[in-house]
């Protein structure tokens, strides 16, 4: 598995966003849905990498691909 380091919260909304993810919910976290799934981003900065791996793969959206979209 590829290395992921932690991201920033507004560049992890941004790549979902080119992906087709739009924001339906704020608040201490940003909920995101592409009209089949839900993601929910952290407001912290940096998000782990954990974290991100996890929504990344909730996204159904490979670590490589999600790189490219940054």
């Amino acid at each position: 598995m590829p290395k992921l380091p932690g991201i920033n919260h507004q560049r992890a909304v941004k790549a979902f966003e080119k992906q087709g993810f739009r924001i339906v919910r704020q608040g201490k976290h940003i909920a995101m849905t592409d009209g089949e799934r839900i993601i929910t981003i952290p407001r912290a900065n940096p998000v782990d990498a954990y974290t991100m791996g996890g929504i990344i793969k909730d996204a159904g959206m490979s670590i490589d691909e999600f790189k490219r979209l940054l």
